[in-house]
């Protein structure tokens, strides 16, 4: 299978839940499909939904909850 890397479109904080009290959007091992929310990423207090590219196995992500993220670096991988 095909693995793809799931890329931040921004520079800033990556966040895996929509509040700190809220569960995680998706977790390893989740089944997604294409358009899914996977996270959020933080820039001056404003928030961006990043969606999957495409559907499969969510196999890892690449940068931690509450990490910097770089425009252009993968947040996750995706197996399918």
């Amino acid at each position: 299978m095909a693995t793809t890397q799931i890329i931040s479109p921004l520079p800033g904080t990556f966040y895996r839940k929509p509040a700190p009290d809220q569960p995680p959007y998706r977790n390893e091992g989740d089944v997604i499909s294409e358009g899914d929310t996977i996270g959020l990423v933080e820039v001056m207090k404003s928030f961006y939904e990043v969606k999957a590219e495409c559907g499969g196995k969510l196999v890892r992500f690449l940068i931690e909850n509450e990490g910097p993220v770089m425009a252009g670096e993968p947040i996750a991988e995706v197996e399918g």
